[in-house]
């Protein structure tokens, strides 16, 4: 079994991620088409049976595109979902800045909440409890999963699978736009990661 995490497209990097409900930007919207076809043309390898991301615009519409060209259905899921940042969703950069000077992700104690949002540690034991689920209900099963998420969950999938103790100060795997992440589960090995000339032309 393999579980082949991609990252959404591009968004306005203008604005604050997280819970932010803005969607691709029209590069992004390229991008995610360009990566679909990809796949498509390369599912033969793939071998995709399922689909499942996060339920924020920017992730669904990258999984639209490629649920198209599966013709397979979206299973959505909130914990994949970025971190909770709280009031700061979508905020222009500069009225952050201005509202919160200082705050950012890396900035806050590990069991430091975002206003009315979650903590560092709150969204790692999230995404933690979503991957052991996974694990536990598919991995006695040879379906290959794709899962379209954001790169703080890629980020700490990786810290999972490599047993490295992550905090929010972690970065060690950077996930760009539209990255391939494969997961071999016999293993528990990332086999590939942007491991296409395509995919490291288009996705930046």
């Amino acid at each position: 079994m393999k579980i082949i995490f991609v990252r959404h497209g591009k968004d306005d990097d203008n604005y604050r991620g997280g819970w932010s409900k803005m969607d691709l930007i029209p590069e992004g919207i390229k991008q995610a088409e360009q990566l679909a076809n990809h796949i498509k043309e390369n599912n033969r390898e793939y071998q995709i049976k399922k689909i499942i991301a996060s339920d924020l615009p920017r992730t669904m519409t990258t999984a639209r595109f490629i649920s198209t060209e599966l013709d397979l259905p979206i299973q959505q899921e909130w914990r994949l979902r970025e971190t909770n940042n709280g009031d700061l969703a979508g905020m222009l950069n500069e009225e952050a800045l201005k509202r919160y000077p200082g705050l950012f992700f890396s900035s806050l104690k590990m069991d430091e909440a975002y206003p009315n949002g979650e903590s560092p540690r709150d969204f790692f034991n999230r995404i933690k409890m979503w991957f052991d689920e996974l694990m536990a209900e598919y991995k006695s099963t040879n379906e290959n999963i794709l899962v379209v998420t954001h790169s703080g969950i890629i980020n700490i999938i990786y810290h999972l699978v490599y047993g490295i103790e992550w905090n929010n100060q972690s970065h060690l795997f950077k996930a760009t736009n539209c990255s391939i992440h494969i997961l071999d589960v016999d293993t528990m090995k990332f086999e590939v990661e942007n491991k296409n000339d395509f995919l490291r032309s288009v996705c930046q």
